[in-house]
């Protein structure tokens, strides 16, 4: 699933007339970027959730889309339409679950991520064990010093409190998930979120970190939170990656 109903209010005016993650990048549009991904990795369906001017991003990337590792069907959560607007991360992967399988990655479509290996080795090392959610977190970038999670010596993830001096770093937007995440006791949202309820997916992985059911590990490769026009005029001027 990529997510991709926000605003993109710290973007405009570049978002009053163009979806966050349809800005290009290297001449190609943010979402392109982790669709390309996904199908090197093996994926063969994504599903996109819309909001904000959603009904451009269909519009843009129709119902498939051919790469050079196979085609991709590609279906659309329309929060925009069933409901008028984003149901924030939770409410909108709760919408979505339906259509998702048992276990499925989650990427933001406003990151930039050109070589992070959406590998099916280990989504299937994933839906082996027992955790319900794997994250994969980066090195805290200036706009976000204090990071979001720890990290363990057995590779999960910790909510640590303020005044914990170990590490923290920051999620990258990019994880694996289980349906059961989505689920009593960590969610109440009935799957389909059928009353729209929005609802952030943050409050749901601290649940489950405080039950060790949370993994994580660092990721040292190119990544942006491409959250301001500042940010993305950087990163239009930065080496394009080789493709």
């Amino acid at each position: 699933m990529v997510l991709a109903a926000g605003r993109g209010q710290r973007m405009r005016p570049l978002t009053d007339h163009t979806p966050k993650p349809l800005l290009p990048v290297h001449g190609h549009p943010l979402l392109l970027w982790h669709l390309q991904a996904l199908a090197r990795g093996g994926a063969r369906r994504v599903l996109i959730n819309t909001a904000w001017l959603g009904e451009r991003i269909p519009a843009a990337l129709g119902e498939a889309l051919d790469t050079p590792w196979g085609r991709l069907t590609l279906r659309y959560s329309r929060e925009d339409r069933d409901f008028g607007g984003a149901l924030e991360t939770a409410g909108g992967i709760a919408r979505a679950l339906p259509q998702l399988d048992e276990v499925f990655w989650v990427v933001a479509g406003d990151i930039y991520a050109p070589d992070f290996a959406f590998d099916d080795t280990r989504r299937q090392c994933f839906a082996a064990g027992a955790a319900l959610a794997h994250l994969w977190l980066v090195p805290n970038p200036p706009q976000h010093p204090r990071g979001d999670f720890g990290l363990d010596d057995d590779g999960h993830a910790l909510d640590l409190p303020p005044d914990d001096p170990r590490p923290r770093w920051t999620y990258a937007a990019i994880g694996l998930f289980k349906r059961a995440l989505f689920a009593p006791p960590w969610c109440d949202i009935p799957a389909g979120n059928p009353h729209g309820v929005a609802a952030p997916l943050a409050p749901l992985l601290r649940r489950a970190m405080a039950a060790r059911r949370v993994t994580a590990e660092l990721w040292h490769g190119t990544w942006a939170d491409v959250g301001t026009p500042e940010r993305l005029a950087q990163l239009q001027a930065s080496a394009a990656p080789l493709r």
